[in-house]
C-alpha cells in the first residue's frame, strides 16, 4: 500500500519492477511479479517505461495517467500493469504537462542559469559521490565568469562520465564518429551559444522565453550543456537497464508464465529502455507481442541496416509502432543538437534529418515500414506487423519550451493505439 498522501497506480492488477543502473532487477519484485501473474490468470501485460525523471512520485503519476482508460477500453481483456522504474533523472524546472501537478498552463519563462537546490540533490543522486564536481559546477553557473566555459565544460564531461560506448550509440555512424563526445571537443563557449540558440529556436514566439545577449546568453547555453551531457548520460543507462535487465527478466517471464502476452510501452528515453530490451530476450523468446514507442529519444535510424538496433524488431510476434509528433521541440531541436557529429559544424541546419529521434518523425529507412495518421489508426486499426509510424500530433502538442509537448502523452487516443498493436480486447 502507498504511504499516505503519496500518489498511486489505481489500474489492478498492478505492479512495480525496479532496476538499478546497472540493470539489475529488484528480486524481490521480479519474483512477486512471476508468482502472482500467474495466479491472477493475467492473459496480456503492459509494461510502461518513463523517460527521463529520477522522481518515483512522478513516474507513478504518470503510470496512474497513462493506465486510466485501459480496463474501460478493454474490459473483457485480462490485463496486468507493470510500472518500470529505473535511475534516470530531469531538470525539476522543466515542468511535464498531463501528469505533473506543478505544470502551469501558461507558457512558462525560460529557465535562469542557476541550478535550484532539487536539481542539485537530483544530480546527486544521479551521479553519487561526486558532490565536489556538482559544487564546482554551480558555483560556475551562480557566477558566470566569462573565461570559465571550457574548465566548465570539463567539469561536466568528469561528472556524467560522457564517452564512446556501444550501448550508448544507436547508429553505426555514431560508432564510428565517437559522437558521445562531440560537445567537448570544440571550444565549449561556441557550443554553448549554439545551445543557447537552440533553446531560442524551441520558444518560437512565447513572448516570455526569452534569452539576454552576451556572456549571460553563453551561460545559459552551459547549462543546457550540462542537461544535455546529463541525458546523454540517462540514454545509455536506458539501453543498459534494457537489454541488461528487462529484456531477460522477460525472459524468465516466458518460461514461467508461458501464456502470458507482453506488450512493451516505453516515453522518451524509456523508448530506448524497451526496445534494446529486446536485444536482451532470450533466444526463443516469443512473448513480446507488441511495442510502442512514445515520444522515442533515440534515432530514427535505429531500427535500419544502419543502426544499433537492425532486425531487433523481428523478436516482436506483432508491430512495432513509434507514436511520434512535431509539437516535441525536445526532439525536433535540442536532441538532434546534442547527438550531431563532432566535425558537423552546421549549426541547426539539417540536424533535424541526419540526427532526429524517432518521436520527432517516426521510424527510417526499414523496408516494409508503414506510416499512418493517429485518425487513421483508431479508425481501422495498427497493422499486425512490422514497423509503423503514428503522426500523434492530434493529441501530442501540448507544452511549454523548451521541451515543448515532449511528455503530453497520457491521452485516451494512444491507449488505445496500444491496445491495438497488441491485439488486445
Amino acid at each position: 500500500m502507498a504511504a499516505q498522501g503519496a500518489p498511486e497506480v489505481h489500474v489492478r492488477p498492478y505492479w512495480e519492477l525496479t532496476f538499478d543502473a546497472d540493470g539489475d532487477p529488484n528480486p524481490a519484485q521480479r519474483d512477486t511479479l512471476l508468482r502472482e501473474v500467474r495466479e491472477r490468470g493475467v492473459r496480456d501485460l503492459v509494461f510502461l517505461a518513463h523517460g527521463w525523471n529520477n522522481d518515483h512520485d512522478i513516474a507513478t503519476r504518470l503510470y496512474d495517467r497513462f493506465f486510466a482508460p485501459f480496463p474501460s477500453l478493454a474490459p473483457h481483456a485480462h490485463l496486468g500493469y507493470v510500472g518500470v522504474v529505473w535511475p534516470s533523472m530531469r531538470f525539476t524546472d522543466e515542468t511535464i504537462p498531463n501528469f505533473d501537478p506543478s505544470a502551469a498552463a501558461a507558457p512558462a519563462p525560460a529557465p535562469g542559469v542557476s541550478l535550484d537546490a532539487a536539481t542539485r540533490r537530483a544530480l546527486g543522486a544521479t551521479f553519487p559521490g561526486n558532490e565536489p564536481l556538482i559544487d564546482r559546477i554551480t558555483g560556475l553557473l551562480d557566477r558566470q565568469p566569462p573565461d570559465s566555459f571550457d574548465e566548465f565544460g570539463g567539469l561536466v564531461r568528469q561528472l556524467t562520465g560522457v564517452r564512446s560506448d556501444g550501448i550508448a550509440a544507436d547508429t553505426v555512424e555514431e560508432l564510428s564518429a565517437h559522437s558521445a563526445l562531440t560537445m567537448f571537443q570544440k571550444d565549449t563557449r561556441t557550443v554553448c551559444l549554439q545551445f543557447a540558440d537552440a533553446l531560442a529556436a524551441t520558444a518560437h514566439d512565447v513572448a516570455s522565453f526569452t534569452l539576454p545577449g552576451g556572456v549571460t546568453r553563453a551561460w545559459h547555453g552551459a547549462r543546457e550543456l550540462l542537461r544535455q551531457a546529463t541525458y546523454f548520460a540517462m540514454k545509455k543507462r536506458a539501453g543498459t537497464v534494457g537489454q541488461k535487465g528487462l529484456g531477460p527478466a522477460l525472459g524468465r517471464l516466458a518460461t514461467e508464465a508461458k501464456d502470458v502476452r507482453v506488450h512493451l510501452v516505453g516515453h522518451s528515453f524509456g523508448a530506448r529502455l524497451v526496445s534494446f530490451a529486446l536485444a536482451g530476450l532470450p533466444a526463443g523468446t516469443r512473448n513480446v507481442k507488441s511495442v510502442t514507442l512514445l515520444e522515442g529519444a533515440f534515432s530514427h535510424y535505429a531500427f535500419a541496416r544502419r543502426g544499433v538496433l537492425n532486425g531487433r524488431q523481428s523478436r516482436i510476434d506483432g508491430p512495432l509502432v513509434s507514436c511520434y509528433s512535431s509539437f516535441d521541440t525536445a526532439l525536433s531541436v535540442l536532441y538532434p543538437m546534442a547527438s550531431r557529429l563532432s566535425d558537423d559544424d552546421r549549426g541547426l541546419v539539417d540536424l533535424g534529418v541526419r540526427w532526429g529521434a524517432t518521436g520527432h518523425d517516426g521510424i527510417l529507412e526499414v523496408d516494409g515500414a508503414v506510416r499512418k495518421s493517429l485518425a487513421e489508426v483508431l479508425r481501422g486499426g495498427v497493422p499486425g506487423t512490422g514497423c509503423v509510424s503514428v503522426d500523434a500530433a492530434q493529441v501530442v502538442r501540448n507544452g511549454p519550451p523548451p521541451s515543448g509537448a515532449h511528455s503530453d502523452i497520457c491521452h485516451e487516443e494512444l491507449a488505445r493505439v496500444v491496445l491495438s498493436a497488441g491485439r488486445v480486447g
